[in-house]
């Protein structure tokens, strides 16, 4: 079940900052609840580019990002955090833009490279939600090896 990102109060700030929606993207655990695989939000990850960052940059002090890869702008209590880089080079933003889903008309960074990115890192913070990643794809795996084969020719007329 997807959420509604809209009512999330934090979600509802990033929005308000009035940045592109097609240069800026939501990652770190905002991915998990956007399906309903987490129940709230603690903090919201921003991947950021181009219009987007340039606006972030006005909202808060530049500092160097926790990874030491590229920068982050830190609004309010530091719920919000918008990057110019996303944990190490092997994920440039453009590709996490690129390949985000839409949600509820937002960009939220793709399960799959949310997955691939938390394994990378590997910290204990990260522990719960990589298995709640792993029992996620291998559930829909299961649903999709359920699915009947249909058994007649291509073309065939339906008896319906």
């Amino acid at each position: 079940m997807l959420a509604s990102l809209r009512r999330n109060r934090l979600i509802r700030q990033v929005l308000d900052l009035g940045m592109p929606p097609g240069d800026f993207a939501l990652a770190g655990s905002a991915p998990l609840y956007a399906h309903g695989l987490r129940s709230r939000l603690r903090d919201v990850d921003v991947v950021a580019r181009g219009a987007a960052w340039k606006i972030a940059q006005t909202f808060g002090k530049l500092e160097l990002a926790p990874s030491g890869i590229g920068h982050v702008v830190r609004i309010g209590d530091g719920e919000i955090e918008i990057f110019d880089r996303w944990v190490a080079p092997k994920w440039p933003i453009a590709k996490l833009i690129e390949g985000a889903e839409v949600i509820d008309g937002i960009r939220v960074v793709s399960l799959r490279d949310s997955l691939a990115w938390k394994r990378y890192l590997n910290r204990p913070k990260d522990a719960a939600d990589i298995r709640i990643l792993e029992r996620y794809f291998r559930e829909q795996e299961e649903q999709l090896e359920q699915v009947p084969a249909y058994s007649g020719r291509a073309g065939a007329k339906s008896a319906l």
